[in-house]
């Protein structure tokens, strides 16, 4: 299980990588210089639409590859997934800027920013069957918030990276070049990825559903006919996770830098010191969530979140370093507490023969829902000189909706499940007991 596990999150971590510092890039240097004759503000928009293209992406690569992992098997996924967002990425790394070609770079930033999303969108089906399909029942959450811990792992690396060239570089330099070297960086990684996953084994379910001839011919046909409620209700109910997440790692970057005059690296060691210590608590809440049930962690995290919008806001304005950093991580921690088990939660909502089609598609319906709007939504609530707090109502909002959602779904731990299950059959026996004639 920790061979595999740690293949899982080492994907993961590469993968997101390769997601993340497009996001930091366009923070900091994609609008001016790919839309260089739009204003300040309108150069920020439009470098986080392409930004939210792949998010839109996202569901398209996972109802591809979800058919690919519950038709042919999880393992193929894990290899073109991560191979596709590679080679995406080292491309945007060297598209010429709007000054050398034209309205052609905005283009071909945008056609690669899809490629990214398609191959994101089908590596965390595959990465989290992989564990969770492996796993013990009873530590099923545990070994599933291994690949969980790879976004965090994944944004460390491309952060620290920007850090260290932003740090090391003048501001011409990283304009013209340094900013590229992340991009670069993720053909080395994905190669890595490849070796640590080349001897992979297939799932026991799948296995087993190969034997019996139990493979479903149609997966994205029938999750959509048979489960569309189900997939509805975890992409709202997991959109407030993209939505905190994102407003903490891109859209402060951009908001504190331009609208705060904080420096970049100031902000970049915040907001990695909120991720490091968000990467920490991930297993601790996944054992919470073996223990006590998927859905309280994940109603206890959209509690959180919607009752520290505000509070996170007003840290954030401050400009204090401390304060921010201690803002982003409590908003973070409420998001772990939900995405810390659902590598365990989506996969038991579904049954292994529809699994990682219907899991992936509603974990990046979430992202289209959260992830995709936020950055672009806050930089215009955010546009002016007073404090954002039209922020703060977008996120709350949004975090209520994600806990009506999940107060609709069911809980799944294997365990509880059948202790409700036995309780509800001994008080069904002892009714039936009281009411038969003496």
């Amino acid at each position: 299980m920790l061979r595999l596990a740690s293949a899982s999150l080492a994907g993961t971590a590469i993968e997101f990588y390769d997601f993340f510092v497009y996001g930091t890039a366009a923070a900091l240097v994609l609008g001016p210089l790919f839309f260089p004759s739009f204003s300040p503000l309108a150069g920020t928009l439009a470098a986080f639409a392409t930004f939210g293209v792949g998010f839109l992406a996202r569901p398209l690569g996972s109802a591809v590859f979800g058919h690919i992992g519950d038709r042919y098997g999880r393992r193929p996924v894990l290899l073109g997934s991560l191979l596709l967002t590679g080679l995406a990425t080292v491309a945007v790394g060297c598209v010429p800027s709007y000054a050398s070609i034209g309205a052609a770079a905005p283009v071909l930033l945008l056609l690669l920013r899809f490629l990214q999303g398609l191959g994101l969108g089908g590596e965390w089906g595959g990465a989290v069957l992989l564990t969770a399909e492996h796993a013990p029942e009873g530590r099923r959450g545990l070994w599933s918030s291994f690949p969980q811990t790879g976004p965090a792992v994944g944004f460390l690396l491309a952060n620290g990276l920007m850090l260290g060239l932003s740090a090391t570089l003048t501001d011409g330099q990283f304009t013209a070049w340094g900013w590229r070297v992340p991009f670069w960086a993720a053909g080395l990684l994905a190669l890595a990825g490849l070796w640590l996953r080349r001897s992979v084994e297939e799932t026991p379910q799948f296995r087993a559903l190969a034997e019996t001839g139990g493979r479903a011919e149609a997966p994205l046909t029938e999750v959509v006919r048979g489960h569309w409620r189900l997939l509805l209700l975890t992409g709202g109910a997991l959109a407030v996770g993209y939505a905190v997440f994102y407003s903490v790692t891109t859209w402060s970057l951009a908001y504190a830098t331009e609208h705060l005059r904080v420096e970049r690296t100031v902000m970049l060691a915040c907001v990695m010191a909120a991720v490091a210590l968000k990467a920490l608590a991930t297993p601790v809440m996944a054992v919470l969530g073996d223990r006590y049930g998927r859905r309280p962690l994940c109603l206890a995290g959209c509690t959180a979140c919607a009752l520290w919008m505000f509070p996170f806001v007003a840290l954030l304005r401050t400009a204090d370093p401390l304060l921010m950093t201690a803002g982003c991580f409590v908003a973070l921690l409420g998001m772990v507490a939900m995405f810390a088990v659902v590598g365990a939660y989506l996969p038991e909502l579904y049954a292994p023969r529809i699994r990682c089609t219907g899991a992936a598609v509603g974990y990046n319906l979430g992202g289209v829902l959260g992830g995709a709007l936020t950055p672009i939504v806050a930089t215009a609530l955010a546009d002016g000189s007073g404090p954002p707090w039209g922020v703060a109502v977008y996120l709350t909002g949004v975090a209520l909706v994600s806990l009506v959602c999940f107060a609709l779904l069911p809980e799944t731990n294997p365990a509880l499940v059948r202790a409700k299950e036995a309780a509800g059959a001994g008080t069904t026996a002892g009714a039936a007991e009281a009411a038969a004639p003496a």
